[in-house]
Parts: structure tokens; sequence; C-alpha cells
């Protein structure tokens, strides 16, 4: 009797390069109750690490997540189950924006309904041409309405509205353009390209990084005085560290810095 493969899939390099890999190929990576669980475990992990840099979600297979698991869900018709599965989906997708450390989707297949969400609760996105995406829910007659939450933060209001209300798919240079991906490449240099972006990463401060994205997600939720206000008392306390100090230091004395 063989062992059931993981459902997420981790490894960790000696830079605190951690990649998450959703690994339900033979169900296109539907986000299934034990799916979530299993993201759940391994995102709180990564917050306690301090060893972490950056996450690089990726998936197995041809499809980089389906969405909910539709089978599942019409397994147990309860508003109460509804109730529990949309909640804990949601503190998913909250815990990867709560991540001290930035994390990319790696999005080399389709990403539909809370798949595409979870592209877009990532803070970074590179995308192979042949990814595509759609909040496709409205087609079954159920308006992806927690993927509105995410999509609606990352493109225009009518881009997001046409996407939610058609269910229509968009390919990977209109995503790009809409700014639910921030880069496209041909299928075989998509490593490469996330590696760019990782090392770009793993080269500055973590402390700078993590309250630098903590401070821009809490920003985006306020007004404009208060976001500012936050925003320099969050300068103020990143300059007290070493790190931005041996920076500046650094540019004065026109070297590289030592951190």
């Amino acid at each position: 009797m063989t062992d059931t493969p993981p459902l997420v899939l981790r490894s960790q390099d000696a830079r605190g390069v951690v990649a998450l890999t959703l690994n339900r190929p033979q169900a296109f990576n539907a986000l299934s109750e034990a799916m979530l669980a299993a993201l759940a475990a391994e995102f709180d992990a990564i917050a306690r690490d301090e060893s972490a840099r950056v996450v690089v979600l990726g998936s197995s297979g041809r499809a980089f997540s389906a969405g909910h698991d539709l089978k599942e869900m019409r397994a147990e018709p309860s508003l109460g189950y509804y109730q529990r599965l949309f909640a804990s989906c949601t503190q998913v997708m909250l815990a990867v924006q709560r991540l001290p450390v930035p994390v990319i989707a790696r999005v080399q297949g389709i990403a539909t309904a809370a798949g595409c969400q979870l592209v877009a609760m990532c803070d970074l996105a590179v995308a192979s041409r042949d990814a595509k995406f759609a909040v496709s829910g409205v087609n079954l007659g159920l308006f992806c309405s927690t993927p509105s939450v995410a999509l609606s933060r990352n493109v225009s209001r009518k881009a997001a509205f046409e996407m939610l209300v058609t269910g229509a798919f968009v390919d990977a240079d209109e995503a790009k353009a809409k700014g639910l991906v921030n880069r496209v490449v041909e299928a075989d240099a998509l490593d490469s390209e996330v590696e760019s972006l990782v090392a770009s990463i793993v080269a500055k401060p973590r402390v700078a990084i993590a309250m630098g994205k903590a401070l821009f997600y809490r920003q985006l939720e306020t007004g404009i005085e208060a976001a500012y206000a936050d925003a320099g008392q969050t300068m103020a306390c990143n300059m007290m560290d070493e790190s931005a100090l041996e920076g500046v230091q650094a540019f004065i004395e026109k070297r590289a810095p030592k951190w």
C-alpha cells in the first residue's frame, strides 16, 4: 500500500527561499478542505520561521488551481458547512498577506475562481504565457464573491466586475495589463524569471521587507492622512534598525552595504 502524497510539498534552500507546491494535479489542484488546512499549517510555520525570506507558491501538473473542490462542496449542502468552508479559505488568503515575507505566485496553468483569488492575494505573480485566469463561478450560478475581494484590490473596478459577471477567461498578457500578474514569460523561462525576483528580494534586509509589507497593506485599507501617519512612523522605526543605518552609511561612503 502506497502512502498518500502530501497535498502541499515544501522545500527550503540555504537562502531561506521556501517553495510550496500545491500537489493535487489529478484534481487540477482544487482547494479541498484538506488542502486549505495544509496550506494554513505551512503558512503558520513560515510565519514563525525567522530564517524564511521569501515564499514561491506553485503547483504540480497542468493547472495552478481550479478553485474550490466542487464535488466536496456539493456533497454537504448546508449553510453552516459553506460558512465554515469560506471562512477557512478566507483565513488562508489573509495568511498570505500577513506573512512577514513576500509571496510570489508561480503560475504555470489555469487559475480559476478561488485559484485566481490565491494569485491575487500573493504579493507578486509571475505567469507562463500558457496561463489563463477567470473568476468563473457565475457560469455555475455562483458569483465569485470572496475572489472578488482580492481581484478588486488588484485590477480596476470595471475590469474586475467584467471578469466577475462574464466568467470569461483572460490570458496571461491581458492579466498583466490588468495588474493581476507582474511578469509574463514563456513556459521554459518561468523558473528563471521567478528566480530573478527572488534574488532581488533576498538581497535586501529581511526586517525592512517585513516592516514595509505590513505597512503596505495596512495603508491601503485606511484614509490618506492616517496612512501617511502610519507610514512615517514605520519609516522612523525602520531607520533605527541597524540594516538601514548601515545602508545609508554605505551610500555615503560609496560602498556596498554589509548586511
